[in-house]
């Protein structure tokens, strides 16, 4: 199991069999215009799609992610990130717990990969690899989808 933080420093050994920093990877943090990411072939994960979305629509949350950007995602080999660190220091838990199990359905009906880990800013942030997996099968996820989140592999 892996964890990606985004510090250079100090890690805590809390059972992943290796720790990546965020440099590693060609990561993207989600924005207005997702689409744009997600067509780039050289990105390896983009993370919390959902975060910059503001207003849900009546019927259904505003999640970052739809049909066809999930259909990008399976086409260009990206996954889909999910940040525990967004989660903890969000004002608005509620609306952002619900986004993120929007865009988890949608991951596992298009078939695009999933990547779970703390994305932590420092040391104290960062979370046990069986705790990333419960909160994964609390989003939505069955416990493979939870394992596999948290084994993958960087593209080559």
């Amino acid at each position: 199991m892996i964890d990606i933080v985004c510090f250079n420093g100090e890690k805590f050994d809390l059972g992943f069999s290796k720790v990546y920093s965020c440099n590693e990877f060609n990561i993207a943090y989600g924005k207005e215009d997702n689409r744009k990411l997600l067509e780039n072939k050289r990105l390896d994960i983009l993370v919390s799609p959902e975060k910059t979305r503001k207003k849900d629509f009546i019927h259904h949350r505003n999640s970052g992610l739809n049909q066809v950007l999930c259909k990008l995602a399976k086409k260009n080999n990206l996954a889909i990130g999910i940040s525990f660190n967004d989660i903890l220091k969000s004002k608005e838990k509620d609306k952002l717990i619900g986004r993120i199990m929007q865009n988890i359905r949608l991951c596992r009906k298009y078939k695009v990969k999933m990547v779970l880990a703390s994305f932590a800013t420092n040391k104290f942030e960062m979370r046990d690899p069986r705790d990333l997996m419960s909160l994964g099968i609390c989003f939505g996820m069955n416990p493979g989808e939870a394992k596999k989140a948290l084994n993958f592999n960087k593209k080559f």
